[in-house]
């Protein structure tokens, strides 16, 4: 899932009073970013709550609504709540940065403020607390790895086994983390599976990640016509 965790309170509040208009709409999103308690309807709630006290304390005279799609990355979610973003001058987003995209090409002619940071894909290790596990480098390699991606645990991002300065199982470069390689090891070593490290992984096509630009995946059996 995608982990991002939410802007300072001063921060989102120095980027609505940037903007023109006085009414305000926080818009939450009940996916991923709920999951790591940063943009569901309990960080709304307390998000425009907050906003309210702060415009009254000031003298503002701000209107604050609230509401929480099911997915803000999809238009059909956005499209149902079209009556409470007409009826706002700005728009903060509880979305992750997809969610925020997605929402102001539904909404071009919204004032949007981000109030959330993406951070990566990752899952939750225990509670509160969320680790990147995927870093969408568009050419797996986790049948060789036990399960282990290499790009996004390993600090170097090795293909093809550890570095010389990990010590006692921990990473060289952030002494506090495991070291991805001996994870995988481990791992392989359970399962009787070390003869996998003897594969050489060719040199990675950097195309196929972010450093091709946007990228677009398409299923033309899926695709709809027109």
């Amino acid at each position: 899932m995608i982990i991002g965790e939410q802007k300072p309170l001063s921060q989102i509040v120095d980027m609505v009073r940037a903007r023109r208009g006085h009414r305000i709409l926080v818009a939450g999103c009940n996916s991923c970013v709920a999951v790591c308690l940063a943009g569901g309807e309990d960080e709304v709630r307390q998000l425009a709550q907050a906003l309210r006290e702060r415009s009254q304390m000031e003298g503002w005279g701000w209107e604050v609504d609230e509401v929480t799609l099911k997915r803000q990355c999809e238009k059909e979610w956005d499209r149902e709540i079209s009556d409470r973003v007409e009826a706002a001058d700005i728009v903060v987003s509880l979305g992750c940065g997809v969610g925020a995209q997605i929402f102001m090409e539904t909404y071009p002619q919204v004032s949007l403020v981000p109030g959330i940071n993406t951070s990566n894909m990752g899952a939750p290790e225990k509670r509160g607390v969320w680790k990147e596990k995927c870093a969408g480098c568009g050419e797996c390699t986790l049948h060789l790895t036990g399960g282990i991606c290499t790009i996004a645990r390993c600090s170097k991002s090795l293909q093809n086994g550890p570095c010389g300065g990990s010590q006692n199982g921990k990473c060289e470069v952030i002494p506090e983390n495991d070291c991805a390689w001996q994870l995988i090891y481990d791992r392989l070593s359970a399962r009787g599976e070390l003869s996998l490290l003897r594969q050489i992984v060719p040199p990675k096509d950097w195309s196929k990640s972010h450093s091709g630009g946007s990228r677009t995946i398409v299923k033309n059996n899926r695709r709809s016509k027109g």
